[in-house]
C-alpha cells in the first residue's frame, strides 16, 4: 500500500477494503476484514512479497512472464 501511495496512485481505487463472513465453528460466522485488488495491486504485493511462500512465487513468475510477453510485442 505505501509503494501504491509514494507512486502517487489512489490507493482506495487498488485496495478496496471489503468484508467477508468466515465460520468459526459452532454453526457461527464472523465477520473479517479482507481487500479487492486490482491488477497493478496483485503486481505490487508479488514484486514486494517473500519469494519462499509458494503463492509469491507464483505470481513473481507470472507477472515476469507477462512482462516478456508485452516486451515482445
Amino acid at each position: 500500500m505505501t509503494s501504491c501511495e509514494n507512486s502517487s496512485e489512489t490507493l482506495n481505487y487498488h485496495f478496496v477494503e471489503v468484508s467477508k463472513m468466515v465460520d468459526i465453528g459452532s454453526k457461527t460466522d464472523r465477520s473479517v476484514k479482507d481487500y479487492a485488488l486490482t491488477h497493478y495491486a496483485c503486481y505490487l504485493i508479488a514484486q514486494n512479497g517473500n519469494p519462499s511462500k509458494e503463492e509469491i512465487a507464483f505470481a513473481q513468475s507470472y507477472f515476469a512472464v507477462q512482462t516478456r510477453k508485452q516486451e515482445l510485442i
